[in-house]
């Protein structure tokens, strides 16, 4: 695929490469992960100025998300990684590779460090989700301080840096910068920019920022961090569509063929059938969300894909307000029983979303129609199952965008199952949407070459 850059990504990547160390504030689905990768690609092909690159990222970030993105894009073409997950022999192999690029989970930053036996001979690391390094107490950020001197270049993506108050900044930018801007020592970056809040005698419990601290910590780090909360460099209002890709085993995917195939799927000794093309359709759409109903609605669990990657999605978000939007019944008992979550029904539901008071939302687009002002509360809309009506997918998407959303940009995610009909889904409501919007042109051009 042809990569244009909106004016930001170029911003973006040509800040990564002015600046051997870099914080990159980037909200979800901005492109952070081609941002960066296009810095790699010019940094080792380009400029010769980098060798061998680390990327440190949650688990299926690292193992998905990252060589998607390079596979995608044409202008990364030659750029070589390797994945370094599952077992500690695959784990050492994929690092044994002669590549680019490593890619890596971060807990397994420590046993890299200190317990492979390999060098760690990386001239630069980028952490995706650096708000995880937030604790400096933890065994990766130890770790990876061990060997920090040793990196030339370091770039720390995230969304909301400090999504627990400006303290969690102090162990990023340490990493960052060794201690350069906000000090080497907690002690002393509280005792500058924090006075004791809530305290027992001597036991300090909280700290609360001094009058003037959090503009004097942001002056520190302003010269190696850029910021796109309020999108500074996108021309508003936008919306950003965002596929998040997902793959079945070969085991769910010989269950799916099946049933697609044979109309018949047989499932714990009960078999589940699709009597004519739209009976069909649903099963198969169950499927790729992770379930299906039997013939007494009994629910057959088939895989975690698609809540893996809401997992995902969520944890970066770092506490941002989401609304998810879901098809089937059992796609919203799944979401309720592995997050908190809480669903949007009444007036009072949005009332309390569009205060803020809820952090993750979950709406079925059939209730969001018409009239359901939910721009207040929020800019992210995860689409955790597909529908095929273009009516109730833009009226959904236009609960979030639309007039009086006080963000400058809304990002719409699509969690997409390979390989399955949520492809086909998703193709449809493009086909149908450009077809409608080219109608709408004609229309408009039409009415304006009318003289009245």
């Amino acid at each position: 695929m042809k990569y244009n850059p909106h004016d930001y990504q170029t911003f973006a990547t040509r800040f990564i490469l002015e600046h051997p160390i870099s914080a990159v504030l980037l909200d979800m689905g901005l492109g952070k992960s081609v941002i960066t990768l296009t810095a790699i690609f010019d940094l080792c092909l380009d400029f010769f100025e980098t060798c061998k690159v680390l990327v440190i990222a949650p688990l299926r970030v690292a193992r998905d998300t990252w060589p998607a993105e390079i596979e995608k894009w044409d202008h990364l073409k030659g750029l070589t990684f390797s994945v370094a997950v599952g077992s500690e022999i695959q784990r050492k192999a994929a690092l044994m590779q002669k590549v680019h690029i490593h890619l890596i989970n971060r807990e397994n930053v420590d046993w890299l460090i200190n317990e492979s036996d390999l060098p760690f001979d990386y001239d630069m690391v980028v952490i995706d989700e650096l708000s995880s390094f937030k604790s400096y107490s933890a065994k990766r950020f130890k770790s990876l301080m061990k060997v920090r001197p040793t990196v030339k270049r370091i770039v720390g993506l995230t969304g909301t840096p400090s999504s627990n108050g400006l303290m969690d900044l102090w162990a990023e930018f340490r990493l960052l910068d060794m201690g350069k801007r906000l000090g080497r020592f907690i002690t002393h970056y509280r005792s500058n920019f924090f006075d004791p809040d809530k305290r027992n005698q001597q036991m300090v419990f909280s700290y609360k920022p001094k009058v003037g601290a959090e503009d004097a910590i942001y002056r520190l780090i302003s010269d190696i961090t850029i910021s796109m909360k309020s999108t500074d460099y996108l021309q508003m209002p936008e919306c950003l569509n965002n596929r998040v890709e997902v793959t079945l085993s070969e085991k769910e995917l010989k269950a799916y063929n099946s049933l697609k195939q044979d109309l018949v799927l047989s499932l714990k000794g009960e078999e589940i059938d699709a009597v004519n093309a739209a009976a069909l359709s649903n099963k198969l759409c169950q499927m790729a969300n992770g379930a299906v109903y039997g013939e007494s609605k009994q629910v057959f669990q088939i895989h975690d894909r698609k809540l893996d990657a809401l997992e995902d999605l969520l944890e970066s978000a770092n506490g941002k307000p989401v609304l998810v939007a879901y098809w089937f019944k059992h796609d919203l008992d799944r979401i309720q029983k592995r997050f908190k979550v809480r669903e949007i029904k009444t007036s009072k539901d949005i009332s309390d979303w569009n205060n803020g008071n809820i952090s993750v939302a979950v709406i079925h687009p059939a209730s969001a129609g018409h009239g359901l002002n939910l721009q207040s509360g929020g800019s992210t809309l995860i689409w955790f199952g597909l529908t095929w009506s273009l009516e109730l997918y833009q009226q959904t998407n236009a609960r979030l965008w639309r007039q009086g959303q006080t963000s400058d940009t809304v990002v719409i995610h699509h969690i997409i199952t390979k390989d399955t009909i949520d492809e086909r889904i998703m193709m449809a409501l493009e086909k149908k949407d450009k077809a409608q919007s080219a109608l709408i042109a004609a229309v408009k051009a039409s009415l304006e070459g009318v003289n009245v």
